[in-house]
């Protein structure tokens, strides 16, 4: 899974945006990642951060990087205990600031993701969506997005959906300074993190009815 600097398809004033968004803050910020880093490794062991193979443009798989949330916990017979179980309260204040997602920059650098963009889900999804929910995948996956100033985990997955797809058809370099401003306030305000009962939220099934969902 080779990454580029200007990624097919991708708009190059958007990637310029970017890419110099992304150099600048993570410099000024280094000291920062650095202490988060540690912080991580002393909590919750190694690995420091977590890697998951998600959907990218056209559905194209890319290892996504974020920090730990979640300790190795078991049960008697050597299972992994449920999310909510072993999310640590400083995975929660990780989550809930969205700070684990501090190094999917490294996936922006790369050309796999955008800073803004439809968020990058899991990868038996693809086969659940409709063809319109599919449409998602015609931009860069980001780190936040319009869904997640809109309600976040606090909203259907046909909502978030309809969202992503609304942002894919009026995308600018406009709309997306307007998400990148106004998702600190949302951050800030810690709401729609998670679904009532879920660490983060339910798993989509499919839409009901619709072309492409799943059994």
């Amino acid at each position: 899974m080779t990454a580029r600097l200007f990624p097919p398809g991708v708009p190059i004033a958007k990637r310029i945006f970017d890419l110099l968004l992304s150099v600048v803050g993570v410099v000024l910020i280094s000291p920062f990642i650095l202490l988060l880093t540690i912080l991580v490794r002393i909590i919750h062991g190694a690995p420091v951060i977590f890697q998951q193979v998600r959907p990218g443009y056209k559905g194209k798989p890319f290892a996504m990087y974020k920090y730990r949330s979640m300790t190795d916990a078991r049960d008697a017979d050597g299972h992994l205990l449920p999310d909510e179980a072993r999310l640590t309260p400083f995975g929660k204040f990780l989550r809930s600031t969205s700070l684990d997602e501090l190094p999917e920059l490294y996936n922006v650098l790369r050309g796999e993701m955008s800073l803004v963009g439809p968020r990058p889900l899991l990868m038996q999804y693809l086969e659940r969506y409709t063809p319109e929910q599919a449409r998602r995948h015609e931009v860069l996956p980001g780190m936040t997005g319009w869904a997640q100033i809109n309600g976040r985990n606090n909203v259907s997955w046909e909502d978030k959906f309809a969202l992503d797809v609304w942002y894919v058809d009026h995308w600018s370099l406009w709309l997306d300074i307007k998400i990148l401003l106004l998702t600190p306030l949302k951050v800030f305000k810690r709401e729609g993190i998670s679904e009532p009962g879920n660490a983060t939220a339910r798993e989509f099934m499919g839409t009901e009815g619709g072309e492409g969902a799943g059994e």
